[in-house]
């Protein structure tokens, strides 16, 4: 469908629901007076064409609960009357021309019931704000301020949003060491800060969150579909995979070997670094691991054949690493291609260009579990999809659940 939204709306007063996803509607939603709607409580925008600013008449729905606008051509910088929206959990914003994030936390952040903030793709080249002084979300359990860029570093006032379950800063050009208050985010699972200028080693904070140590039930579960690409969708937080991507920056040293008690991890990658050393025996240990990315780093040594404990294993990619051996046979290892190994010229096996002999092919050794939980610490970060990443968001109902 296709035009500019009829006035006529603002006299469907009864209507709860108004869903206009995927159409070419634009102009302005001035055109539209929300505040005639008082029993409006989902609102879905999504993918049209309407352009001008969030019209302050949205703001007088006072039982609105989700609100999607994104991929849309809205600007301007976010009015303090969202606040007045007392029922709001659901906020998805992303893809637009907004600009001034500092405001926008600002503003956001006084709301007590948010759950979800979605404003990636937004504050073009702007500067990721970082105060100390920061305060609210309290309610927040998924941040997304993806594919802005943004400059600056992972800022200080994250630690203190205690119920984040999902982060999403991917895409941007933030710089700076991963903070060891990282692992004072005892519920997240779900960390995506790849394709940034990020330094430093893989802090042995990011192996000390209880989420990802093994499997967990969420006690708050919020309903609702959420698109990861076009075609993944996932109904619940907590059907999100648990992930760790911290692939295309500039991480340094080697893969800490404590990464191997985060069981609950189903999707790993640390693609596009400069990591070094071996891969180390303890990934055999992540047995619900379904994505392992390595590739693109300098990694050496043999591929550890505890690998072919990793039974559910669908996409693993070590290419462009300087590894060596014999490459493993037991497992997944039979499903992958030469994709997988490609640019590392002295591993061998019978279906790559290089055929191993007597010498290549002696085994490599395992590390009982006994003997590694006794040099380990505890546990490791986080996991959700994104191999590409981005957070197509998708909504329409959700609550919360309560499991005892």
């Amino acid at each position: 469908m296709s035009g500019k939204l009829p006035p006529a709306l603002s006299s469907c007063s009864n209507l709860n629901t108004i869903i206009l996803k995927d159409n070419k509607f634009q102009g302005d939603l001035k055109r539209v007076n929300f505040s005639t709607l008082s029993n409006l409580k989902f609102l879905d925008c999504r993918s049209n064409k309407f352009t001008g600013t969030i019209t302050e008449s949205l703001y007088s729905c006072s039982n609105l609960i989700a609100l999607r606008l994104s991929f849309n051509n809205l600007h301007g910088q976010f009015s303090s009357g969202i606040n007045n929206l007392k029922s709001l959990r659901f906020l998805a914003l992303a893809h637009n021309n907004f600009t001034n994030i500092t405001k926008t936390l600002q503003i956001l952040s006084k709301s007590r019931t948010l759950a979800l903030v979605l404003i990636g793709g937004n504050f073009k080249h702007e500067t990721m704000p970082d105060y100390d002084e920061f305060h609210g979300f309290e309610n927040l359990i998924c941040l997304a301020i993806n594919e802005c860029p943004l400059y600056g570093k992972l800022p200080n006032w994250l630690a203190k949003l205690k119920n984040l379950r999902g982060l999403l800063l991917d895409n941007n050009r933030l710089s700076g060491p991963i903070p060891a208050w990282i692992n004072s985010l005892n519920l997240l699972f779900y960390l995506d800060i790849s394709n940034n200028n990020l330094t430093g080693d893989i802090p042995t904070a990011l192996t000390e969150m209880p989420t990802l140590e093994a499997a967990h039930s969420d006690p708050i579960v919020l309903k609702f579909p959420i698109y990861l690409t076009p075609f993944l969708q996932y109904r619940t937080t907590s059907g999100f995979p648990k992930m760790l991507n911290l692939g295309n920056n500039k991480f340094t040293g080697v893969i800490p070997p404590e990464i191997g008690q985060l069981q609950a991890f189903l999707t790993l990658n640390l693609s596009f670094n400069n990591l070094h050393g071996e891969i180390p025996q303890s990934v055999g240990n992540l047995t619900n691991l379904q994505v392992l990315d390595l590739s693109y780093n300098n990694l050496t040594g043999a591929i550890p054949s505890a690998l072919e404990r990793l039974h559910f294993l669908s996409k693993f990619n070590i290419s462009r690493n300087d590894l060596e051996g014999p490459v493993p046979t037991g497992g997944q290892f039979s499903t992958f291609t030469d994709s997988s190994f490609f640019g590392n010229p002295k591993l061998c096996s019978a279906a790559l260009m290089h055929h191993c002999n007597s010498t290549d092919a002696a085994p490599v050794s395992i590390v009982s579990t006994k003997e590694y939980t006794d040099k380990v610490i505890f546990a490791m970060a986080f996991g959700m999809f994104f191999g590409v990443g981005v957070l197509y968001d998708q909504m329409v109902l959700f609550r919360y659940i309560y499991f005892g």
